[in-house]
């Protein structure tokens, strides 16, 4: 196999994908009632278009964008608007959201699952569908889709990569979707080089998923030509190897700078479920009411990998796997950079690529730092972790900003292997927040 591309820095914690891996995508049944959030992405929420008694129909607009960098909302289902309510984030706020009474009719919106001859579409099509469709990255990021695949003329892009990565424990969503539906992630990567008007398409997949790797590789050298060059890359296990920036260098062995972004460097990265949800759009007119999501982890009794309705609640998927009574962590995502919540009723969203319960998830009581290294060692930003926790626990959230702890991915390798089990990145993340705040204290003070 010969030595595998990877970055400097991460670590290897145990994958625990054994638990959901074998387990083929199985369509949820919708429930009765489904929660659909305005905020699913990076950016503004969206706007509510809708109002209590209103009949939608499946990939009608509910929300609209509110701004550039926002994302339209669809209804994944037909029905009636019951009202409208708020609704826990994963991120621990709230938003708006509209809960709608599921008719079981699943009827189509007018123009919606329509097919369409992909080859008639430009760039500039091709972006409005993305556009149109409400698609965000879905490996958790969440960033409107056609935002990124708008960048400025003088960011010329010369390659495109998909994440097949997967590197979080536990999640198989993805590993899934390579293995069961690998032609419409190949043709959404060459939609994505046409929009992007570029001809060197990408797709890294961990040594682990060799069986999908093979698939896709297969598929990109039967599916290059007419100047267009597909390449799969086997890379080294390790997290947090599906990263952008770790990404990118593993494969084009470039850098993005510090504060820059992967448009820096000529590079436009999705994940492989938005690059089949770019191509649900452009050839059938589907909005994104559905994704994979993985359910998984000791607290149920058989992990499975669901295609499931936007707006689902978590606790409905989780009732279908034979969800345990002595649960006592719930994390919407992966472990590493999931977040633990409370709510079992809070929806799938866009971006929720896993739902992990843990029957003995153990708390620790965090120490001093003992100078040992290992965050060092492990960042893959190749910045000073240890450093920063001691800097932000004091406090001194500008002192942080010196240290470069805006470059902070977020990873978590820092906390994982420190020994004295200190929260490295909450703090990192509290700083960033506390920064932002301020930020955003001073641009109000400015307009008055």
């Amino acid at each position: 196999m010969g030595e595998l591309k990877t970055f400097k820095g991460g670590t290897h914690p145990h994958d625990f994908k054994e638990l959901a891996k074998n387990q083929k995508i199985a369509e949820c049944d919708v429930p009765t009632e489904v929660i659909v959030p305005m905020a699913q992405h990076i950016g503004a929420p969206a706007k509510v278009l809708v109002k209590a008694t209103d009949e939608v129909k499946r990939g009608q607009l509910i929300g609209e964008p509110a701004g550039f960098v926002s994302a339209g909302v669809h209804s994944p289902v037909s029905g009636k608007v019951k009202k409208i309510i708020q609704c826990n984030t994963p991120i621990g706020t709230t938003c708006q959201a509209v809960l709608i009474e599921n008719d079981g009719k699943d009827e189509w919106a007018d123009g919606c699952n329509v097919d369409t001859d992909v080859s008639t579409l430009s760039s500039a099509d091709i972006c409005k569908k993305v556009a149109w469709a409400g698609i965000v990255g879905m490996g958790g990021a969440t960033f409107p889709t056609h935002v990124k695949l708008s960048p400025p003329p003088e960011k010329k892009i010369d390659a495109v990569i998909l994440n097949g990565v997967e590197c979080e424990p536990y999640l198989t969503s993805d590993y899934r979707l390579m293995l069961e539906k690998p032609e419409t992630i190949v043709e959404g990567l060459k939609l994505l080089l046409k929009a992007v008007d570029c001809k060197n398409g990408y797709i890294g997949i961990e040594a682990n998923k060799e069986d999908a790797f093979r698939i896709m590789d297969k598929l990109c050298k039967e599916m290059s030509g007419d100047g267009i060059t597909l390449i799969a890359e086997l890379l080294e296990v390790k997290y947090p190897q599906g990263a952008e920036k770790q990404l990118i260098k593993a494969i084009l062995d470039r850098e993005v700078p510090s504060g820059g972004l992967p448009m820096d460097v000529g590079v436009v990265v999705q994940n492989v479920a938005t690059a089949s949800a770019v191509y649900e759009a452009c050839s059938k007119n589907r909005p994104l009411t559905e994704r994979i999501v993985t359910a998984t982890g000791d607290g149920v009794k058989e992990p499975k990998n669901f295609l499931a309705r936007i707006g689902t609640p978590a606790k409905y998927l989780l009732g279908k796997c034979g969800f345990k009574e002595n649960v006592n962590k719930l994390i919407y995502g992966g472990p590493m950079m999931g977040m633990a919540h409370f709510d079992l009723e809070m929806p799938v969203n866009k971006g929720m690529s896993g739902i992990l319960s843990l029957c003995n998830a153990e708390v620790y009581e965090h120490r001093r730092c003992i100078r040992c290294g290992r965050c060092v060692e492990g960042c893959p930003q190749q910045l000073l972790p240890s450093e920063l926790s001691l800097v932000i626990e004091s406090g001194r959230f500008n002192d942080s900003k010196d240290i470069n702890v805006l470059d902070c991915i977020e990873c978590g390798v820092c906390t994982y292997v420190c020994p004295a089990r200190r929260p490295i990145v909450q703090w990192i993340k509290l700083a960033k927040y506390e920064l932002n705040r301020q930020r955003l204290r001073a641009a109000a003070k400015e307009k008055k």
